[in-house]
């Protein structure tokens, strides 16, 4: 196994006034070995739509994952999914994009945009392939050929990969732009704002946004973007609470500081004891950014980030919880100066595997009725955050003291 990871985000814009989606993301990742995504479109919009897409994704993914052959997976569809009358075929278009090893990308596509790649940044042109599938799902039971075009590729570090829906190149259709946002026009708007540090699901959130803008706000068409980009594997390491027993202190700060990686201790308590085993000051001083939620930050010689525990990681699983949905919530946390935002900074961009160390003595203050349910107890919040970055597709590992 090399040092590379698939970080994996999407975001999905519903067509103006429906509740639904009518395209759907699905991913299969299967350890390290191989990670699907399938985005597929459904035919029109709404309930139907949704359920085509949803369908197709949920069947191509399964299978490609198996490693079936596309052809099988069409055929599968074709004789899964429900006729539509009016256009005479069974199954919605969709993007494929598996990652093997780390090492290889095979792309794809039927009647999607096509799916852009940027290699440090810029766009790189990939080779198609052609290949035509016959398929017999039809009204009159008449053969339809399908043109499948496929990919094969070595991956590099920072590969960057774009699959969108056609609600990307409609955007601004009648409105601002007469002919639609053309594809050559998104990879120039792609190239523009990409940063190295950006990820995959923020550089979605990105370009979402900017066709949700060319839409007036209104969406004409349901609109997916699905990133995949490879990035090289970044442990973070998280501390928060003493442990349950005094003398467990020195174990768990030994084992905390030999983990590779960046480290964050959360918590006053926590932190003086960080800061004793270090054998450095704990400098609490002046706030260098004042925020009426978050409380500040400190500072530890040896230690990447000191923050409070309990209303700080609350804040940041608000973010968390956001990040997974529609992640409106990343301009804050990008440009925030607070603890929880630079926690969420650490977290969602910088780290791909996340080491939690939990204490589990009881802190008194938390046990105060008059506190808000949602600052109870540390270790649910921990839990939730945890269970979100899995989410995102992080490597997680909670160690209790």
């Amino acid at each position: 196994m090399n040092e590379l990871c698939t970080d994996l985000g999407f975001v999905n814009l519903n067509k103006y006034g429906e509740e639904l989606c009518g395209d759907h993301v699905e991913v299969v990742p299967l350890e390290d070995k191989l990670t699907v995504m399938v985005l597929a479109d459904g035919l029109g919009s709404g309930v139907k739509a949704n359920i085509l897409s949803t369908l197709t994704a949920k069947i191509i993914s399964t299978m490609m994952a198996n490693s079936l052959a596309v052809e099988d997976c069409v055929e599968t569809i074709a004789a899964t999914l429900p006729i539509c009358k009016v256009r005479q075929i069974a199954y919605s278009t969709f993007t494929i994009i598996r990652i093997a090893d780390n090492q290889e990308a095979e792309i794809i596509q039927y009647d999607n945009p096509y799916v852009i790649l940027l290699r440090g940044g810029k766009n790189f042109e990939y080779p198609k392939t052609a290949e035509i599938i016959e398929d017999s799902a039809t009204v009159d039971g008449s053969v339809r050929r399908k043109t499948i075009y496929k990919t094969r590729i070595k991956i590099h570090e920072d590969d960057t990969f774009i699959a969108m829906s056609d609600g990307a190149v409609h955007a601004g259709v009648g409105r601002s732009l007469n002919l639609g946002w053309r594809r050559e026009h998104i990879v120039s708007f792609m190239e523009d704002i990409y940063n190295r540090e950006y990820t995959a699901k923020t550089l979605s959130s990105i370009l979402v946004d900017k066709c949700n803008a060319l839409y007036g706000g209104e969406p004409g068409d349901d609109t997916t973007v699905c990133t995949v980009k490879i990035r090289r594997r970044q442990p973070v390491n998280l501390l928060i609470g003493p442990p349950l027993s005094p003398a467990e202190v020195p174990k768990m700060m030994s084992l905390f500081f030999s983990k590779e990686g960046k480290h964050i201790v959360c918590g006053g308590t926590t932190s003086a004891l960080a800061a004793d085993f270090l054998g450095k000051p704990l400098e609490t001083g002046l706030p260098r950014y004042v925020d009426p939620e978050i409380p500040p930050t400190a500072k530890i010689d040896g230690v990447d980030l000191v923050t409070e525990g309990v209303i700080t990681i609350h804040k940041a699983l608000e973010y968390a919880q956001d990040y997974v949905g529609d992640n409106g919530s990343y301009v804050q946390w990008k440009a925030g100066k607070d603890g929880a935002s630079e926690i969420a900074r650490l977290l969602f961009e910088e780290a791909t595997d996340i080491n939690f160390f939990v204490g589990r003595a009881i802190n008194p203050a938390h046990q105060n009725p008059a506190l808000p349910i949602s600052f109870s107890i540390k270790m649910r919040l921990i839990d939730e955050l945890a269970a979100c970055l899995k989410t995102m597709g992080k490597r997680i590992k909670v160690s209790h003291f």
